[in-house]
């Protein structure tokens, strides 16, 4: 599993679930930040303004996971596989409470120069994927929704949709 930050433009007003986007000229928007199973299907997410700290959303978005999760065991545990911006101790500590094992980019290391695991592939670009397949949700690239509540509603509505559609490929 994966998780990662997705900023993008919204409408005029949002009230928490928006903020100014430290990438963008300070123009309003929104963060979305998604959990996903390893082949794409979204299994939470959570919203908040574009100035909101990657690390903050961990949480939120890990309370926000709408299936019962098997429980990790040695045999089988359960990975999550996360971007720089969760480089925290605090993060570290969430995901094991979880009991998640973490696999999070570490600043200020060389990514040439980490260890080599012989068929080790990678995983964040599965939520990148995630991400691309939610943007071409029109209602979901441009925030036109006011009300955070629907905004969120539009995003499982995608979120459903793209698991029925990932489904059909596997199942």
């Amino acid at each position: 599993m994966a998780v990662h930050g997705h900023r993008h433009d919204q409408g005029s007003s949002g009230g928490k679930s928006i903020g100014p986007n430290p990438t963008d000229r300070a123009k309003s928007g929104t963060k979305r930040s998604i959990l996903v199973k390893g082949n794409g299907v979204p299994l939470a997410v959570a919203v908040a303004g574009a100035n909101r700290h990657d690390m903050k959303l961990a949480g939120p978005t890990l309370e926000s996971i709408v299936i019962e999760r098997p429980k990790p065991t040695k045999r089988h545990p359960q990975n999550m596989c996360m971007d720089k911006g969760y480089d925290f101790p605090e993060v570290d500590e969430l995901v094991a409470a979880w009991g998640y094992t973490a696999d999070i980019a570490r600043r200020g290391v060389d990514p040439s120069k980490r260890k080599r695991i012989p068929g080790y592939r990678a995983r964040r670009w599965v939520v990148q994927r995630t991400n691309s397949w939610m943007n071409r949700f029109r209602r979901l690239l441009i925030r036109w929704e006011k009300k955070r509540k629907n905004y969120l509603a539009m995003i499982h509505l995608a979120c459903a949709w793209i698991t029925h559609r990932r489904a059909g490929i596997i199942g």
